[in-house]
């Protein structure tokens, strides 16, 4: 079967192209389906933030691990046993692209993201097919499109994020980085009833976008001084929440300034495993009280993450589609920053019209 692979690591913008990273469509052995697994024809894999990173290296990670984690298909074939969750052939599926073991101390203690064993299921999902195990697959809403269900972990990301700061009818909330997690999340907490909701982001088009899906305030960090920014839109007490989803080294030094007393600082974009934050514990931790947490992968979400999908506005995120054997394209697309999010499309009979 047809799957994108990296083929080389390094910088995928070094101006030496021999130097840069590369993917490529390569023919690959398919999976085979065990008695507890579920055979997918893949749909859509939508390209993540993190995807251009991870091929070069900067999380540590070695691809093709964490790729293509953003899918949608449909089931053609189920392992004799991949029967609790009433899954049948022809079902429109999403899912968790990582597998909880359920044994180890971690999953016993209702902390499955930290699964001593996930690491072991992880498959590349830009493939023409995908064999995951029952428990990773979840049923699309009908009013859920194929394309949209390609965002349904992008969406498990969000309610995470709702997990860890609980948000509050009337929280003042600050979004740093619109990109498509920031615009997922805007929308989102403008549900949960956020007031003041400002996002940080230097596109213009992707401020305009967060306008669109409920922002307050818009501030571009290039043109204008954040902290001023932030202590005019909240009366200068700072924000209840602050959550960081752009990983930008430029931005994160500032938004322990913007977070009010006693609020929350989410820091959950991917930033570089060498990248250290000064942080000054007396004033940020003892006397301002900040909570400083962060997030990693979605535990315990993707039921929710179904039931929000058909809520959201998905499609500015939809709009831009390569064919599987596009993939140098897609990537040099993705790099590029034009456009919110692109979609791979991994079996062209399964397009929707």
């Amino acid at each position: 079967m047809k799957s994108i692979h990296c083929v080389k690591l390094g910088s995928l913008t070094d101006p030496d192209e021999s130097k840069r990273g590369r993917v490529a469509t390569l023919e690959i052995p398919e999976d085979p389906v065990g008695a507890e697994d579920v055979k997918i024809k893949v749909a859509y894999c939508s390209i993540c933030g993190s995807d251009p990173h991870n091929i070069e290296g900067a999380f540590g990670n070695t691809p093709p691990f964490g790729l293509g984690h953003e899918v949608s298909g449909v089931i053609v074939e189920l392992g004799e046993r991949a029967t609790r969750k009433g899954l049948k052939l022809g079902d429109r599926v999403a899912g968790n692209f990582l597998r909880f073991c359920g044994t180890c101390y971690y999953c016993r203690n209702g902390q499955e993201q930290f699964c001593e064993h996930a690491d072991e299921s992880n498959r590349p999902g830009f493939s023409e097919y995908l064999v995951w195990h029952e428990s990773q697959v979840f049923k699309l809403p009908d009013e859920v499109t194929l394309k949209q269900g390609c965002l349904t972990e992008p969406t498990s990301v969000i309610v995470r994020f709702m997990d860890k700061i609980a948000p509050k009818i009337g929280m003042r909330v600050l979004v740093s980085g619109g990109g498509p997690i920031g615009l997922l999340a805007i929308q989102a907490l403008k549900m949960m009833g956020a007031t003041a909701l400002t996002v940080s982001e230097p596109i213009e088009e992707r401020r305009q976008l967060a306008k669109r899906f409920g922002a307050d305030f818009l501030i571009d960090p290039v043109r204008e001084d954040v902290y001023a920014a932030a202590m005019r839109i909240t009366d200068g007490l700072g924000y209840d929440v602050v959550l960081d989803v752009s990983g930008a080294r430029s931005a994160a030094p500032m938004l322990p300034r913007i977070t009010a007393k006693g609020g929350i600082l989410c820091l959950s974009a991917m930033f570089p495993n060498d990248y250290d934050l000064p942080l000054n514990l007396y004033t940020y931790c003892y006397r301002n009280e900040l909570t400083i947490t962060g997030t990693y992968i979605s535990p315990y979400a993707f039921p929710r993450a179904m039931q929000l999908l058909p809520r959201m506005d998905l499609e500015p995120f939809t709009s831009v589609v390569y064919g599987i054997d596009e993939s140098e394209a897609a990537f040099e697309a993705q790099v590029s920053g034009k456009h919110v999010k692109i979609l791979v499309l991994c079996n062209a009979d399964l397009a929707d019209k």
